[in-house]
């Protein structure tokens, strides 16, 4: 069954191939009438401006508000922009928010429908930058986490670039408690999920379980080139991910002792979800044991009797990791936000182990590593902050909770992609061009440490999470 982002990402290509036949039409029709040979000339720089300003998959308007509902317990306060700093009243400001989402409405300038428009935060000790679309116009939501201080005492700055800033201002204040104290599970559908959406939060848990659900076997292409067959390159492919979800997290300080590869198959979940009992093998590998990269496993789970890839070893497993580590906190892929198939299916996952299980979590942080929209978001170099995604219909009015990565944090995040079997493919030529292109002629920029998009989406200065409380109750064992 398609999904929504195929469904998008087919009309989108299905739309760039007529515009490019009525383009060609007019060069041609230009090229008659000029009487030069033109044509070739003319079909190579309108290839230029495609790959430079309108090769990216974005599917909706940039003049789109984004529409976010926020619950009750966070609370909104008016502000004005200033040119010598973002005022609200002193008494307003809540003295324990940790997380700060300031609502403004953008206008893109000339020059920001070809370079892309952003605003410039400064707290007078540091910088920040948060990008948002080409010819952006509407209601966006800057992340201003960690900069409360400066807000209090009337210092932070901010000044748009290729962008113009109304002066009315909102201000959304989100108070958590500290996470990373309390017993932790993430769930990753694939190796490098944990890292992608995680690594500086888990990294600093006094007690954290990483799980990941897949091998992540499939689009094995690049290992074929080592002389295997299909098969044989997924089940190489499958090997080298399960080891990662295993051993990468000790670079986070998370032992391999608290760290489970389940082993089921990619795009596989939700065939599995639709019928719990029948067994789903590998569409690539040719597998279906997933008992061939559970030997590193710290623990025995119930699906190491058969080794059957179903939907009902899968929940089995997980309502056992549930009891083993009694998590209070659970981090996983939003349900609403993030559209990979898998990473849907883990929110159905955990609930059925709930209820299987026992073992009843207090919090759910959830994440999006993918959105249906937006291929680029978080928008902008490496490093900076991270704004609110695009959403055009509200999603449910969860709390959010943005920690802060300091510059070390940013580093050993890094270096853990860097260490992601899967986030070292080489890019194809075609991609390389294109970059070189937007580099020349968008000013856009990549992170050196790696080539993977991933490097520069996901080593910001804030991780983002969706906070839900994830059942009603206390957390209770069998």
């Amino acid at each position: 069954m398609e999904t929504r982002k195929q469904q998008l990402l087919r009309r989108h290509r299905r739309g760039k191939r007529l515009f490019m036949v009525a383009a060609l039409v007019v060069l041609a029709v230009l090229d008659w009438f000029g009487g030069w040979n033109s044509l070739p000339v003319l079909l190579v720089l309108a290839w230029i401006a495609h790959e430079a300003w309108f090769a990216d998959h974005l599917f909706y308007s940039p003049r789109e508000d984004y529409r976010y509902d926020f619950p009750s317990s966070a609370p909104g306060f008016s502000g004005v922009l200033r040119k010598h700093g973002l005022q609200f009243e002193a008494d307003q400001l809540p003295a324990d928010a940790d997380t700060l989402i300031l609502a403004v409405q953008l206008r893109s300038r000339w020059l920001g429908r070809w370079l892309d428009p952003h605003v410039l935060i400064d707290d007078g000790q540091s910088s920040d930058r948060q990008d948002f679309e080409r010819g952006v116009r509407g209601l966006r939501y800057l992340n201003l986490s960690g900069l409360l201080p400066a807000l209090r005492e009337g210092r932070l700055r901010l000044r748009g670039r290729r962008c113009r800033l109304a002066p009315e201002v909102r201000l959304f204040a989100f108070s958590n408690p500290n996470y990373a104290a309390r017993r932790t599970m993430v769930i990753a559908p694939h190796a490098d999920d944990a890292e992608l959406a995680a690594f500086g939060f888990y990294s600093r848990c006094a007690e954290v379980s990483i799980v990941t659900l897949t091998q992540g076997e499939i689009e094995a292409q690049s290992y074929r080139k080592m002389g295997l067959d299909k098969a044989a390159a997924a089940r190489l492919k499958g090997r080298l991910r399960s080891w990662s979800s295993l051993a990468v997290p000790l670079w986070g300080g998370v032992p391999a002792s608290r760290c489970v590869q389940l082993g089921y198959y990619c795009l596989q979940l939700a065939p599995m979800a639709a019928e719990p009992n029948k067994a789903f093998a590998s569409l690539e590998s040719g597998e279906s044991d997933i008992r061939s990269v559970r030997r590193f496993n710290p623990l025995a789970l119930p699906g190491d009797l058969d080794g059957v890839p179903s939907w009902n070893n899968l929940v089995g497993d997980l309502a056992a990791l549930l009891k083993r580590f009694r998590p209070e906190v659970v981090v996983l892929p939003h349900p609403e936000l993030d559209p990979h198939p898998d990473h849907i299916q883990a929110s159905r996952a955990l609930a059925e182990a709930v209820e299987r299980g026992g073992w009843r979590p207090e919090i759910q942080l959830l994440y999006a590593n993918h959105l249906y929209d937006n291929d680029r978001w978080p928008m902008g170099p490496a490093g900076n902050g991270v704004a609110l995604p695009p959403r055009q219909v509200p999603l449910p009015a969860d709390g959010l909770w943005s920690p802060v990565l300091e510059a070390s944090s940013r580093m050993d995040k890094a270096q853990a992609l860097a260490m992601q079997h899967d986030l070292q493919t080489p890019l194809p030529f075609k991609k390389r061009l294109r970059r070189l292109i937007q580099w020349l002629l968008a000013g856009r920029r990549w992170p050196e440490v790696g080539q993977d998009d991933f490097f520069r989406k996901a080593v910001r200065r804030h991780e983002l999470f969706w906070v839900r409380p994830a059942c009603d109750g206390e957390p209770r064992a069998d």
